[in-house]
């Protein structure tokens, strides 16, 4: 039987606990007849004030992924989503290869991962050198720089926020955005990454592809893009920037 609500695709999200930024986004990016359906990973200590704090949050996310997917699970999806990033930069390109590799093996589906996202995006628009902005501390930045390093990607400007807990990620304004946009653009950059789903960046990287004429790719749209892509969804979103928008 098919779906009554999700006939053309059911995805299957893992997003932590604290995460209240990329579930909204991804409905507000939501098409006819595909469903987003949320499992949560259980995040107890969300504090990240330094890098032990970050490496902390990520050892529980690791302890809990595998039940989070056996949940969504339930609901029979189709195909697999990361609402969340750092993970998928971890460790670099093999980093993010067993990441996909541990979730497949869990739920036996395709995954889009924010990373992944990236690298296809980047390569879409043939861009070479880019400007990164992170909620992270810096042992986030550097597995950041990291993946998009040995995909042969410079990172010519990297602004990570060092936001103290994982909530308070939500709580950066546009307007601190926007700084930091510009703090990593130059002329030489031929676009902008934004990572981690829990900054609020869609709606204004949408509008800065506008003033800064180039490709400003926010996580979350990334990654929404991708999982469409791949399920042979071609329809187009406004307002969440050219990649959804034009390809």
């Amino acid at each position: 039987m098919t779906d009554a609500l999700g006939w053309r695709r059911k995805f299957g999200v893992i997003a932590p606990s604290t995460n209240t930024i990329v579930e909204p986004d991804f409905y507000r990016m939501g098409v006819p007849g595909v469903t987003a359906h949320f499992s949560r990973i259980h995040i107890r200590d969300q504090n990240m004030a330094d890098d032990a704090g970050m490496d902390r949050l990520l050892e529980q996310i690791r302890a809990e992924i595998g039940s989070a997917c056996e949940r969504v699970l339930t609901c029979e999806p189709d195909y697999m989503v990361m609402g969340m990033s750092a993970e998928t930069f971890w460790g670099g390109v093999e980093g993010n290869r067993q990441f996909v590799q541990q979730i497949h093996d869990v739920t036996g589906l395709e995954v889009a991962t924010g990373a992944e996202a990236c690298r296809r995006a980047l390569e879409l628009f043939g861009a070479r050198r880019i400007g990164v902005v992170t909620p992270y501390q810096p042992i986030g930045d550097a597995n950041v720089v990291r993946f998009f390093g040995e995909l042969g990607f410079e990172v010519a400007a990297i602004q990570g926020l060092r936001c103290p807990t994982a909530v308070s990620i939500a709580h950066v304004t546009e307007d601190d955005l926007r700084t930091a946009l510009l703090e990593v653009n130059s002329d030489n950059v031929d676009a902008l990454i934004q990572c981690g789903t829990n900054l609020s960046m869609v709606r204004l990287a949408d509008e800065a592809e506008r003033w800064l004429g180039k490709p400003v790719l926010a996580i979350n749209a990334a990654t929404w893009w991708m999982a469409l892509r791949d399920n042979g969804i071609p329809d187009r979103v406004a307002g969440a920037g050219s990649l959804l928008r034009d390809h």
